[in-house]
């Protein structure tokens, strides 16, 4: 039986079953692609999707859509997969000697041995110089941005040493691109996006959470601190603040970006993302149970389709 076959040699221990790159990626790349997350790639929407979100609600803001925007598009979901691949390996390098005493972590490729430091460093090198190609495409505004979103990408990995709340600096970095899609459409940084910005931080502080409930004894025992530690019972009721944040800030984001040129119609769409959005989150929060690291992996994958749902919104909005 299928279930019964032997995980393949060097598997990461939270992979998708049957990912691409355990199937169908040449041995060779497989440690380097782990290294990236490639295997699981649950990351990379949820740092693509804030990009699109400002991407559309800059298209609804100005009432244009150019082919240009299905580059920036694309570019977003080429750079998202590269810069989650070079800050998941930044994470690792960093965090080397913490993941080999977590049972959930010290599969993966450096504590396990299947990619070096040196190696590590050199992999990130490669993806950075090829996000760099494909921002240099975009305007002098959003260059910039990108450059500097770099900060809080380096930054994260030490968050969860000095602080109870590593998820706002996730949620910083993660939340970048809804800045960068906007100023690449627009040409400069907008209120909108600004708010819109808050909110995925918001968001963030929710999916992650549930996450840091997976690695909640063994982070007590090596000292990591997160705000799955931090909350511990009151988890629920600080997931409802971050949900009701989420969806305010989304939909005061949504009303600056519609209220110049949108109709109506195009605003009341606009307002519905936020709201099946949180609909979506409180779906999540009546079937958690802390004290299950697989329902905890469940709910927390569940969250692509969650970013996904205001996307959808904000599109039909600028269809009307």
């Amino acid at each position: 039986m299928q279930d019964n076959a032997p995980a393949p040699d060097g598997q990461v221990a939270d992979a998708v079953k049957d990912n691409w790159v355990d199937v169908y990626a040449p041995e060779w790349t497989r440690p380097y692609l782990r290294l990236s997350r490639a295997d699981r790639p649950i990351g990379t929407w949820l740092l693509l999707l804030p990009c699109w979100w400002g991407l559309a609600l800059a298209m609804l803001y100005t009432q244009t859509v150019s082919w240009t925007d299905a580059w920036i598009a694309l570019g977003c979901a080429l750079g998202a997969w590269l810069m989650r691949g070079a800050g998941c390996t930044w994470n690792d390098f960093t965090d080397r000697h913490i993941d080999a005493e977590v049972e959930r972590t010290r599969s993966r490729p450096i504590p396990s041995g299947r990619v070096s430091t040196k190696g590590a460093l050199v992999w990130i090198v490669v993806q950075c110089l090829l996000s760099l190609g494909i921002l240099l495409t975009f305007n002098q505004a959003a260059i910039a941005l990108g450059v500097l979103a770099l900060l809080p990408v380096a930054v994260y990995p030490y968050a969860k040493r000095f602080t109870w709340w590593p998820q706002v600096f996730l949620g910083l970095a993660f939340n970048w691109g809804a800045l960068l899609a906007w100023t690449a459409h627009t040409g400069s940084l907008g209120a909108p996006a600004v708010v819109l910005y808050l909110a995925g931080i918001a968001w963030t502080l929710f999916y992650d959470t549930i996450y840091a409930h997976q690695d909640i004894e063994d982070d007590a025992l090596i000292g990591v601190k997160s705000t799955a530690r931090l909350f511990a019972e009151k988890t629920p009721d600080w997931l409802r603040r971050f949900l009701a944040a989420t969806v305010g800030l989304m939909g005061i984001a949504a009303i600056f970006a519609a209220l110049p040129n949108a109709s109506p119609l195009a605003m009341a769409l606009a307002l519905a993302a936020p709201w099946a959005m949180g609909w979506h989150m409180a779906w999540q929060l009546r079937g958690l149970d802390i004290g299950d690291p697989a329902k905890c992996m469940q709910l927390f994958r569940a969250n692509r389709d969650t970013g996904a749902i205001p996307l959808v919104f904000f599109l039909i909005a600028l269809m009307v």
